[in-house]
């Protein structure tokens, strides 16, 4: 948004109350959970701009404490970011649908939350238009993520405590999720693997994750489960369990094994079997309904481009 644009645009004022749950909180997080359509990054900056005020005085610390009962004023100002959140209607590929979650198959192509040089046509925007309700919801009730050019199976939840309900399920590992993918070089030695290498921001290069050592590097442990499903001459077909979801998991593992996945330039893979994105498929989720208590488990078949990859290298489609 250009500043004549800003200007312009309307500016909306907001009087918040500091609630029991948030006191003795930092008011950045207490932001979060009162103005949830915007991020936490978007109202630092409000703060640190002078746009918040607490029991009539300008606020300028996100790390200001807060305590329970304390009004709170705060001016929106609308910029890209804020903008972004809005509802666009698209063709969601939705597999499930109740009153309480829905679970779609990403095409791969699809972002799935607004972000510098994406603050349109993602996922997010067409659950605001799928739902009303979804603009009730921090990220319209997205628990969990998959890379822009990464396709597959994805839960959302449509209320409240559904989506905190999935939040406490995906950490406790309650939740299932498996992938396919197709990697470079044929796989050699024991058919599954389990990778445990922690996972942190690449210090070279600001754009990629990396494997770390803990002990002098920021980042998270991760563990993913490694299978070989069919080995070709030019690479291998694998599937992959995910037991924590850290930014890019499956692609920096397979990466340290050294079987980076067709089509990934960024993490050493490269454009063939027709592949022009990463080959890696969400391809089953499964987890207990948090309300209803009744298991699901759902499968998607892999998209037509990864489909014509494994036929190019003499593999066979293999979910099992």
């Amino acid at each position: 948004m250009d500043d004549s644009a800003e200007a312009t645009a309307e500016v909306e004022q907001r009087q918040l109350r500091i609630a029991p749950t948030q006191h003795g909180g930092r008011l950045d997080r207490a932001l979060v959970e009162l103005v949830p359509e915007f991020s936490r990054s978007y109202l630092q900056q409000l703060i640190v701009a002078g746009l918040v005020r607490m029991k009539g005085a300008v606020v300028t610390k996100p790390s200001c404490r807060v305590h329970v009962g304390e009004e709170l004023l705060i001016e929106l100002r609308p910029t890209q970011q804020s903008q972004a959140f809005k509802p666009q209607a698209m063709a969601l590929n939705v597999v499930f649908e109740d009153a309480h979650l829905l679970v779609i198959n990403k095409p791969a192509g699809l972002v799935v939350h607004p972000a510098p040089g994406n603050w349109s046509g993602t996922l997010l925007n067409g659950l605001l238009a799928h739902d009303a309700q979804a603009q009730f919801l921090p990220r319209a009730g997205i628990v969990h993520r998959l890379d822009k050019d990464t396709s597959g199976l994805m839960v959302v939840a449509r209320t409240r405590p559904v989506m905190d309900a999935l939040v406490r399920m995906i950490a406790a590992r309650e939740v299932s999720r498996q992938y396919l993918a197709l990697a470079h070089g044929p796989w050699a030695g024991p058919t599954k693997r389990l990778a445990l290498w922690p996972i942190g921001r690449d210090p070279r290069n600001r754009l990629r994750m990396a494997a770390v050592d803990l002990t002098h590097q920021s980042g998270k442990a991760a563990s993913t489960d490694l299978e070989l499903l069919e080995n070709a001459a030019l690479g291998c077909w694998v599937r992959c369990t995910l037991h924590t979801g850290r930014t890019h998991q499956i692609r920096v593992h397979m990466m340290m094994l050294g079987h980076p996945l067709v089509g990934d330039s960024l993490y050493g893979g490269g454009a063939t079997a027709g592949m022009q994105r990463q080959a890696l498929h969400a391809f089953r989720l499964a987890f207990v309904h948090p309300v209803t208590r009744e298991s699901h488990e759902f499968r998607v078949r892999i998209p037509d481009d990864m489909e014509r990859a494994l036929q190019a290298w003499g593999l066979g489609y293999n979910d099992a």
